[in-house]
């Protein structure tokens, strides 16, 4: 099944800039001593360039259009200090975030909020109070190839959202309560070849209809991890918590290792496993170092389900500190 997807596209041209006349590229912090400094001067289609650095701030973009880079992605860092609510916000439309890492933030490291366009690549979201990289309200996006740790609630959420025309790709999700959270999202939602192992609970879905939602090729595995945050009345132990069986498609995923049931659906009777107590969220130890954005092109938008097959138990032990 190949899906069309049509998402307007960010136009990525070099140039050079200074904040007070900015241009298409500007970068931080040689032309720009904050990344809000930078953000504040784009216009539509600006990249900001991040060098490696603790960037201790909270950014908010409202300018169509623009694409925030990193250097490199374990070394330019959006440092919360568990004292700033959000890493960055994505408040306008085809905004893009890539290859940088967001930590320490008290709610979430990327939260994306009511916009229509986005594209969250290559981030690494770690000890985020409750979500590494948070979709509310927000359609034709895609979020891909970024791990998510140590978050309260889940590594990756989507919710709020019908005819949400998102795919959610290639991800890792460990040591958060939930790897994967869908909260009444439905209408081309893609859930494809993402690991999500060594959390509390794999994949959890509390949509009452998930009409045309696809969920292909994901490892949930191994889902009972001790070292990790508690979300106050979770479950612990499962690897597909759901309320209701996607109408688009459930399969080629590899489920397995979860004690307290593999596939848990609905109201249906699950296995009562003694939870452990969970971590303070700040106490999750550090990611392992992922890999970098390539220099070429990112993948096309479109979900091209059929290239999904049923995974190996090691997808992505690479990026992974937990395995099975």
């Amino acid at each position: 099944m190949r899906v069309p997807y049509a998402l307007a596209a960010v136009l990525l041209v070099a140039g050079c800039s200074t904040p007070e006349d900015p241009g298409l590229e500007i970068s931080v912090p040689a032309q720009a001593g904050t990344i809000q400094a930078a953000v504040d001067a784009a216009r539509e289609g600006t990249t900001i360039l991040v060098a490696p650095g603790v960037y201790r701030e909270s950014v908010r973009v409202g300018t169509r259009g623009v694409t925030i880079r990193g250097a490199q992605r374990g070394s330019v860092i959006i440092d919360g200090e568990v004292r700033r609510a959000d890493g960055i916000v994505l408040a306008a439309p085809d905004v893009s975030v890539q290859n940088l890492t967001v930590r320490n933030h008290t709610s979430h490291g990327v939260l994306i909020s009511q916009v229509q366009g986005f594209r969250v690549s290559y981030v690494t979201a770690s000890n985020n109070a409750m979500d590494g990289i948070h979709a509310s309200g927000a359609q034709h996006g895609v979020i891909e190839q970024s791990y998510a740790s140590g978050s309260t609630d889940s590594g990756f959420h989507v919710g709020r959202c019908q005819a949400c025309d998102v795919v959610v790709r290639g991800n890792v999700a460990e040591r958060n309560a939930v790897g994967y959270r869908s909260a009444d999202a439905s209408g081309r939602m893609f859930v494809l070849g993402n690991r999500f192992s060594g959390n509390r609970v794999g994949l959890s879905s509390d949509a009452s209809a998930q009409d045309d939602v696809a969920l292909v090729g994901n490892l949930v595995s191994d889902n009972d991890e001790a070292l990790s945050p508690a979300r106050e009345g979770s479950a612990f132990g499962i690897g597909l918590d759901i309320t209701a069986r996607p109408r688009a498609g459930m399969f080629r995923n590899l489920v397995t290792g979860n004690p307290g049931g593999d596939v848990v659906v609905g109201d249906l009777p699950r296995k009562k496993l003694m939870a452990p107590p969970g971590i303070p969220f700040t106490q999750v130890a550090a990611p392992p170092l992922q890999p970098e954005m390539p220099d070429a092109p990112l993948p096309d938008r479109a979900p091209d389900v059929e290239k999904y097959v049923l995974p190996d138990e090691d997808l992505f032990d690479d990026r992974a500190a937990v395995r099975a």
